[in-house]
Order: C-alpha cells, then structure tokens, then sequence
C-alpha cells in the first residue's frame, strides 16, 4: 500500500470536498483521479478519512464497516482488481424502514451479502481460522451502494475515497455464529418484484466471506484502525450488483442464513 506519488495536502482536501459537495448538492461530480492519481491506494483512504473525520465531528455516529469489490462479478462490472473498504454510519442503517425514499441517493444499486456481528475487538492480526471467534451473529443483508461520482465512473483510487461507494444497508434474518453453515458453500438468489436478477455462492466472496472479514480486520489494523465489538461489517457481494428502481421491492434468500427484504419509494 505505497504511495504511487507524493501528493499535496491541497489536492486530498480539494478531492474531499469535491466528493462532499457532490453528496449535499445531490449532484454526482466528475472523477478524483485527476487530483489524486488512479491507483495511489493510501492517498485515496487519507480522502476518505478527511470526510469520515467531517462526519463524526458533525454528529454521526459510526457503526461499522463495509468491504468492497469482493466479488470476480463486481470487480468486472466497475474495471477494478482487489477489495477496499468503508465506513458503516448509523444513519445508513433502514432495516427497520418499511420503505427507503430512492431520492435518499444519486445512482444506487443492491446487492446481497454476508454482514457479521462482531462480539470482540479485532486488535491482532487474525487467520480465517480463527475469524469466527470475533463473531457473534451472521446475517442476510442488502448493501445499497452508490457513487458521487457521475455515471459510476470509477478507478479503484475514486471509489475508496468516496467511502467504498457507501450509501445504505439492510439487516435481514440472523443466526448465532455458531449455527452457521459453511458460508464458502452457501448460495444466494436475488429477486426484484419477484424476477431473480442476480445470485451467486459463497465462494464469490474472496472464496469465504470469512476470508473477506480477515482481509478488512488486518487490513484496518494496519491503517491504526481496529475493529470493535458491536460493530456490523458487510462482508461484500455475492453476486452481481443490480440498479435499484424506483417502486420495486427487492428480496434475497441466502442458504443455511435466511432472508432481507427492502422496498423503494417512487
């Protein structure tokens, strides 16, 4: 995770805030790339967190976090070849909202994952072998990503600086860790209005979305940022994504987990 080039203070500012801009005006804006080069990864998570530090000084809270670009699918869909993460804020969280206003968001697309609920600090390095240990509950969830950047326009270096392509999550149906199936081996079947638009298996997702949790808690470790009992990570796709329309209502069933649910206003 080197730098590709020195980049100047300025730039990272001026690409947070471009990326802000874009987020309260409700105007997706042109790429970052320009100011911050397209694979300069480090760089990209110091924009980041220019705009994670802006939120929590202005009230949210947050409450986990979201690994991206997990899945061969969505790799191909977006142009990029390895994982990045975000940060989950606790207004992101509609599982409890019987209808999600689409206007909430500037280009959205779902997809369905794995989100575990951690019952401990991660603050060592961890194996997928022990993964589970951290684990309270494995759960079906929806994560609602979008971009402020126009027309998904993305290299790798533009969608970890606008916070993984964060935008809303859904909680569905859970288990104890405990009684989960092995998840390398688990399916999912994605439905708008009852038409299956996407599926896919387990091992989509970094061969397990165990393997996916030990990739985001010893990649934050190294960033000075451990996970934290409580905390909600979405474990990435395992399938592809799929643009949410307007008035549709989108389900998923994931083997051995259960079912999410969610539906959009016009």
């Amino acid at each position: 995770m080197t730098s590709v080039r020195p980049v100047d203070n300025h730039l990272i500012e001026d690409a947070a805030a471009r990326l802000a801009d874009a987020e309260r005006a409700g105007a997706p804006c042109t790429p970052v790339r320009d100011l911050i080069g397209r694979t300069d990864i480090d760089t990209a998570y110091r924009v980041q967190t220019r705009n994670v530090d802006a939120a929590v000084a202005a009230g949210h809270r947050i409450v986990g976090r979201k690994i991206g670009l997990t899945s061969p699918a969505v790799q191909a869909q977006l142009g990029v070849d390895q994982p990045d993460f975000g940060v989950l804020f606790d207004h992101m969280d509609v599982s409890s909202e019987l209808q999600v206003r689409r206007s909430r968001l500037l280009q959205p697309r779902i997809e369905a994952e794995i989100a575990f609920i951690l019952s401990r600090d991660i603050t060592d390095p961890i194996t997928s072998e022990d993964a589970p240990e951290y684990v309270a509950q494995v759960v079906a969830s929806f994560e609602i990503v979008d971009s402020r950047i126009a027309g998904w326009d993305i290299s790798l270096a533009d969608t970890i600086a606008d916070n993984a392509s964060s935008g809303l999550y859904v909680l569905g149906a859970s288990i104890p860790r405990t009684e989960a199936p092995d998840l390398s081996a688990i399916s999912m079947t994605m439905t708008e209005n009852g038409t299956e638009v996407s599926s896919g298996v387990g091992a989509d997702c970094l061969g397990s979305p165990w393997n996916a949790l030990v990739w985001l808690a010893n990649t934050s470790l190294s960033y000075g940022s451990p996970l934290r009992a409580g905390e909600v990570v979405l474990s990435g796709a395992l399938g592809p994504m799929v643009p949410v329309v307007a008035g549709a209502t989108y389900a998923a069933s994931i083997t051995g987990i259960g079912d999410v649910r969610v539906s959009f206003t016009d």
